[in-house]
């Protein structure tokens, strides 16, 4: 119990520091990283050459590929502003709909689902918030909304590489992981688009049902439509599309529904003043055409297209940096992360937009400055889950977790992954560090490993609202760097709706599938 204590220290001290005592992210977690360290040499024994090495091992996957990704994306983001093209984006938008419910439905819910299945690390939060703000949505409200859409979509963020990750690792079916998936976080998936019109409403001093007056069955099958999409994606045709191929279906039912029910409901209308009256096919192509070849670059670099993508892939460079026991060599994707696809996309788009070179090249510079907080928020978590993991304190937290529940543990093994996620901001990293010990838990208990791996995942997923890395991307994003407490405070109770839910479905599923 002790050591134990000891392990979750770090993590009981971010809470604190973030909720309790208001620190910003960039003060918060650097010292998080200072008690991590001190606790590997000083109680796990660990040596100081290893700790250094695992820091910086942190550090270096920070920055290549997390925190190259969230500039890209804010960097599009910023050269849209700067150009004013997100007017007529704002235009395109408001003629689907200007009521602010429906515009969460499909930005940070539909859009963001799209933009976590091709690239995740942090796009579909820092992307859709800003494009809520450039409609005159409230930063606060855009970093919270996003950060608790993102969630199922998690799963099968970045072409199913969480998913595939944790079947590798278990040695287990991935088709199967993806369904025991999908059906695990299905409740969540139809109520995540009622809680995004919830959290509008309440933006607007509606309270409880009024923020649904009138868009009932709209909210309703953009949960539907989408997980339905998802399990017949993972079904029939890929294990790794179901986020992408969901998020598609979705948005094309949100817009669907709205134009036939003709939603307008004055409480919730953006303010139109600000948006230009038309928008022709060509200025529609401009505008977004940042965007555009974002989503393009990153389709055709991807694996789905393997002559493009391997000739990237191949271009890598890999080296050990850390000096202790179970050391992997680190490789640097030089061709093949979607930062480096992000940034060369926005530039062309940007080219379109007649942005002069060195304004692009100085919106860039720009945005690297914006974004220093940030990156220094992301280094000491990332450094922080490194020495966490390589001394020997996440296994202790799982070890101990495991060995108190007993024939209990399906209902916080969801809990479990939402850790990993805290910890890391990555489910990937969830699903590295904890696979093997839900198959082991599945084992010893007499249970479905593929069920149990699956809750990892979808744990994970939940983990993703109130990771400090997550929460610095939304405040970034929205540019209220060092507000990460408030966003902590108003977003945690969905997160515990969350794992409450993940955590009955696995308990009570686990006799069935």
């Amino acid at each position: 119990m002790f050591m134990f204590l000891l392990a979750i220290l770090p993590i009981i001290f971010l809470v604190v520091a973030l909720m309790v005592l208001k620190l910003p992210g960039h003060k918060a977690c650097p010292l998080a990283l200072l008690i991590t360290i001190l606790e590997a040499l000083f109680i796990w024994k660990q040596g100081g050459m290893d700790v250094v090495t695992g820091t910086i091992e942190g550090f270096v996957m920070a920055i290549w590929p997390i925190c190259l990704v969230i500039i890209a994306a804010v960097f599009t983001y910023n050269l849209v502003v700067y150009t004013k093209n997100i007017e007529v984006i704002k235009n395109m938008l408001a003629s689907v709909s200007t009521d602010k419910r429906i515009l969460v439905l499909i930005i940070a819910w539909g859009f963001g689902a799209f933009m976590e299945g091709m690239a995740g690390f942090g796009t579909a939060v820092a992307i859709p918030a800003g494009i809520l703000m450039g409609l005159g949505f409230d930063p606060l409200f855009a970093a919270m909304v996003c950060l608790v859409a993102n969630t199922t979509p998690v799963a099968f963020g970045s072409i199913g590489v969480p998913e595939i990750t944790a079947a590798s690792i278990a040695g287990l079916n991935s088709g199967e992981i993806a369904l025991h998936t999908i059906i695990q976080t299905s409740i969540m998936s139809v109520l995540v688009p009622f809680m995004v019109v919830y959290m509008t409403g309440l933006s607007k001093g509606k309270k409880g049902l009024e923020a649904f007056k009138g868009i009932w069955l709209i909210t309703l099958m953009a949960g539907l439509s989408f997980t339905v999409a998802q399990y017949i994606t993972a079904k029939f045709i890929s294990s790794e599309l179901p986020s992408i191929l969901g998020s598609v279906v979705c948005m094309a039912v949100i817009i669907l529904l709205t134009k036939m029910f003709k939603i307008n409901n004055p409480d919730f209308n953006i303010k139109t003043e600000k948006v230009i009256s038309s928008v022709n096919l060509k200025q529609a192509f401009i505008a977004w055409s940042p965007f555009i070849f974002v989503l393009l670059f990153l389709v055709f670099t991807s694996s789905l297209v393997p002559v493009i993508h391997k000739p990237l892939a191949a271009v890598k460079s890999s080296i050990i940096i850390y000096s202790g026991k179970g050391a992997a060599p680190y490789t640097f994707a030089w061709l093949s992360t979607p930062g480096v696809q992000i940034i060369v996309a926005a530039f062309i788009g940007g080219l379109v937009q007649k942005c002069p070179v060195k304004d692009i090249i100085a919106i860039l510079f720009k945005t690297i400055k914006q974004m220093s907080k940030t990156v220094i928020t992301i280094m000491s978590v990332i450094a922080t889950a490194k020495v966490m993991g390589y001394c020997g304190m996440i296994q202790v937290i799982a070890d101990f977790i495991v060995n108190i529940t007993g024939s209990f543990y399906p209902f916080v093994a969801p809990f479990l992954g939402s850790v990993g996620t805290f910890v890391t901001g990555s489910a990937t990293s969830s699903t590295v560090l904890f696979t093997k010990l839900q198959c082991t838990a599945a084992v010893v208990l007499n249970m479905s490993p593929t069920w149990l791996v699956a809750s990892n995942v979808v744990g994970s997923t939940a983990g993703k609202i109130i990771s400090p890395q997550s929460i610095a991307v939304a405040t970034a994003a929205a540019g209220i760097v060092g507000k990460e407490s408030e966003i902590l405070t108003g977003v945690i109770k969905y997160y515990i709706i969350f794992i409450l839910i993940y955590g009955l479905v696995t308990y009570f599923g686990v006799g069935i599938f």
